[in-house]
């Protein structure tokens, strides 16, 4: 789909029909998406869908075969003509930190400084270094550092020769789910500081969503949805993407109304206008968070699994062979396997598709 209007004075990164693939086939097609200066984007969903690709064409590693690409206002890529990728200035960071053993810290950092005076070039590296939070450790190797640390010299060593863009190649992967949420923040807050552009490529949506202003959602090397988190998992253009972003399970349903929908679950009342006729057929996505412990409600499904998580408790629900979903309550409410619990359905977004 076509990126949001926007000012075109306010986006770094324009990219307009972009095809490129390997050999003879293209892997990613008629994909287009803005990004403003200062905004964090993302490329999200699931492997092969064309993440890295569009990644390595950005960074001028993949000649494009369809489209064009625009940087800062440059044009930087289109069908037999690519700028070197030394000469667009755009900054990487890979999911290996890709780092130099032999040097140190402070020479890893400074190795594309080669332009600068010696002083200059020190105090950038020190100002870097203090910037990630590693101000003590010029002198070690890459070796003696934890991957966090590591990663954090990938993204000082990126950020280094003042690039444009950053690109971040699944940064976080190798890392434990905690130091991944804590080091992607750290991430933002630093890009956020700094004024700089990123666009991150990650199959983790939680992560996607903590860091990034804008995400595109892609399949099969198409974008389905460029848009904000919120918009994404409350407004989804299409079911794939209702169904890859979030929890949720799709139910049986029966357009109604122009806003309601018929349903095992009761009367469904939604936040728009449908289209359909009254009688079509729909699937209705249901998430967690749209169940409400309800005492009072006669709709009482039973328990057919439970997940516990401290704080909350994952429950799944069956009505019938054809009406399952999920629902989370705080951990207090404790229910047995088998037993039917009073819910009610309070679904702020209702989103449906027709079957």
């Amino acid at each position: 789909m076509a990126p949001p209007k926007l000012n075109t004075e306010t986006w770094l990164l324009d990219v307009r029909k972009l095809g490129c693939g390997y050999g003879n086939g293209n892997v990613v097609s008629d994909v287009s998406f803005a990004l403003s200066h200062g905004d964090i984007g993302c490329l999200l969903g699931p492997s092969g869908c064309g993440k890295s690709t569009i990644l390595r064409a950005l960074a001028g590693f993949l000649p494009i075969s369809d489209g064009e690409i625009h940087l800062d206002g440059q044009l930087i890529s289109l069908p037999g003509r690519t700028t070197p990728p030394e000469k667009r200035r755009i900054g990487m960071v890979f999911q290996d930190y890709a780092l130099f053993p032999h040097l140190t810290i402070a020479e890893n950092i400074g190795f594309g400084l080669k332009d600068l005076g010696r002083n200059e070039k020190r105090a950038r590296v020190m100002s870097l270094l203090d910037l990630v939070h590693l101000q003590d450790l010029a002198d070690q190797y890459p070796h003696e550092l934890s991957g966090g640390q590591q990663q954090r010299v990938a993204l000082a060593r990126a950020l280094a020769p003042q690039p444009t863009l950053i690109l971040l190649d699944e940064p976080f992967s190798n890392l434990d789910a905690d130091l991944r949420r804590r080091l992607s923040l750290d991430v933002r807050d630093i890009l956020k500081d700094l004024g700089i552009s990123a666009l991150l490529v990650t199959h983790d949506q939680q992560e996607a969503f903590a860091m990034c202003d804008q995400v595109a959602v892609l399949r099969g090397g198409q974008v389905q949805q460029w848009d904000v988190p919120y918009n994404l998992y409350h407004e989804p253009v299409n079911r794939f993407v209702a169904g890859f972003v979030g929890q949720g399970a799709f139910i049986p349903g029966r357009a109604g109304a122009p806003d309601t929908i018929e349903s095992e679950l009761g009367l469904l009342v939604g936040n728009r206008a449908y289209r359909w006729p009254p009688g079509t057929l729909l699937d209705v996505l249901i998430r967690p968070d749209d169940i409400v412990y309800d005492e009072t409600s006669e709709l009482r499904p039973r328990v057919i699994e439970k997940t516990f998580a401290g704080t909350s408790t994952l429950y799944r629900f069956r009505m019938s062979e054809e009406t399952e979903f999920e629902a989370l309550f705080r951990s207090h409410l404790d229910f047995r396997l088998g037993e039917q619990v009073p819910v009610r359905v309070e679904a702020d977004h209702l989103i449906a598709f027709e079957r």
